[in-house]
């Protein structure tokens, strides 16, 4: 089988955390000019998007030298740009660091911060973040926890050591515990051991249970209730299916509370608006780590507002600090 040759680094740094976009020329074409490929390519930036970049140097090649305006096309070749992002609102919670080495990074990831950038989310990302406070580049995530999602997130420091880590997720050698505020059900036989096949279709919100072959297992208890008719749970997925959780314990009949999209999809709000947060946190992470042997019992130090103080939660006075404050 023949060996893909990996592409050449990057000749630009990046900018806020973020990498600059590769973009290879194909093979096969009909494009007179670099020019004419970046104009079809990036359709919706316009051509005189690309045109400005172009005359004012922003698009380079391996050497790192600007690629002229009326550069020929040739097939296979690879040029660096970096794009001009929207504003994005600040995310007015801090990340804490629970464990670091020379291998990974830790962290304790607040409600409404992406952990990578995607979407209309870029700079405003755990990853983006922690690349800019810790001035360490080459940072990448492990895994992904939901944006609205709180708690323990890996990161890699070192690029080839990244799939070792990756592996731990894949090969289910990653204990991982959550914590969830949800209505109790005294009816129901606790714990529950719930098994069902989750759909998530791209372009589509919500994930779905269809019928067929299990993909996802979730252990499901809660470990207190209250009189007021809430309960927290404790959550151990065995698999890693999008929103797993979030499916599984509205299909129990006990939606997280906070949660947008189950059972129903509700309507989106503002950007800015940090109030109600869902209230689900990835509490644990238990793993030997496969480079050093060393194991780990990681644990988040927050707390979930809802079990906290659910009147401070419900009416949103715990999660709005002015940006740039620290909870």
């Amino acid at each position: 089988m023949r060996r893909r040759t990996p592409p050449p680094p990057s000749p630009l740094p990046q900018r806020d955390g973020i990498d600059a976009v590769r973009v290879r020329l194909p093979g096969e074409g009909a494009w007179a000019t670099v020019r004419e490929h970046l104009v079809e390519r990036l359709g919706g930036a316009g051509a005189g998007v690309v045109d400005g970049m172009l005359a004012a140097g922003l698009v380079v090649g391996a050497d790192g030298v600007a690629v002229a305006p009326d550069a020929a096309y040739v097939p296979g070749m690879f040029v660096w740009f970096h794009r001009e992002l929207p504003a994005e609102v600040p995310v007015p919670f801090p990340l804490e660091i629970v464990y670091r080495d020379e291998h990974i990074v830790v962290v304790d990831k607040p409600h409404f911060l992406a952990t990578t950038p995607r979407g209309s989310h870029v700079t405003e990302t755990a990853l983006a973040r922690l690349r800019r406070e810790l001035a360490v580049p080459a940072l990448g995530a492990a895994h992904r926890l939901d944006r609205l999602t709180a708690g323990l997130v890996l990161f890699t420091v070192r690029p080839e050591e990244r799939g070792a880590y990756q592996t731990l997720f894949r090969d289910r050698r990653m204990r991982k515990v959550y914590e969830a505020v949800a209505p109790h059900d005294s009816s129901r036989a606790w714990p529950v051991t719930v098994r069902s096949r989750i759909v998530k279709e791209r372009g589509v919100l919500a994930a779905r249970e269809v019928p067929g072959e299990p993909n996802a297992v979730s252990h499901i208890e809660p470990v207190e209730h209250r009189p007021n008719g809430l309960a927290r749970y404790r959550l151990v997925p065995e698999t890693g299916q999008t929103h797993q959780l979030r499916v599984h314990m509205a299909a129990l009949g006990v939606p997280i509370l906070g949660d947008p999209l189950y059972p129903e999809v509700a309507a989106r709000v503002p950007a800015g608006d940090f109030r109600r947060p869902l209230q689900l946190l990835a509490r644990e992470l238990e793993f030997t780590d496969p480079v050093t042997g060393t194991a780990h019992r990681l644990r988040s130090g927050r707390v979930l507002e809802a079990w906290a103080s659910q009147g401070r939660w419900q009416d949103g006075r715990a999660a709005t600090p002015s940006p740039g404050v620290a909870q």
